[in-house]
């Protein structure tokens, strides 16, 4: 009974994680479905597991200065897209070589301007890397499923030792 009841739990609890993943993924398509309309849109990512993760998207112009920038930052999908105009208007190759500007904000922010750049400079160079587009999440890697596997695990042995009895 108590297996069964984990189980269905689990369950509901994986449906709803799933539902909030696609309304975050939805607005994540919708701005930059948006922003998309007034020429490229740069990604810089900071993904984490466990921390803020962070997500900036930059439109830039032929120059690569920022005409508009929105920014994701939080640790659970309830997370959305906010303006970051503290960036309209400013030189992305200028912002991300100033040492001093970058210090204006915090870490998570600055590894995703430097991140943008990044994939700007390979996207000039021609060098993009399969890393750089690949923005897949494997979702059974995640430490949740360890545990729950190892849970389930543990009260299947539970069981197959009552019946030995």
């Amino acid at each position: 009974m108590d297996v069964l009841c984990i189980s269905i739990l689990l369950g509901i609890v994986f449906l709803l994680q799933s539902i909030l993943g696609f309304l975050q993924i939805r607005n994540f398509v919708k701005t930059f479905r948006n922003m998309s309309r007034n020429g490229k849109i740069l990604i810089g990512k900071n993904p984490k597991k466990f921390r803020a993760g962070t997500l900036i998207l930059l439109n830039i112009d032929r120059d690569a200065n920022i005409k508009d920038a929105k920014i994701m930052k939080g640790v659970t999908i309830f997370a959305r897209f906010k303006e970051f105009k503290v960036l309209n208007g400013k030189s992305l190759p200028l912002l991300a070589s100033d040492y001093n500007q970058l210090q204006k904000y915090d870490s998570l922010t600055r590894e995703c301007i430097l991140n943008a750049y990044r994939n700007y400079i390979n996207y000039k160079t021609g060098k993009l890397s399969r890393s750089d587009l690949d923005t897949s999440t494997n979702f059974l890697s995640l430490p949740v499923f360890d545990l729950w596997k190892n849970e389930l695990i543990s009260k299947f042995n539970a069981i197959k030792r009552r019946r030995q009895i």
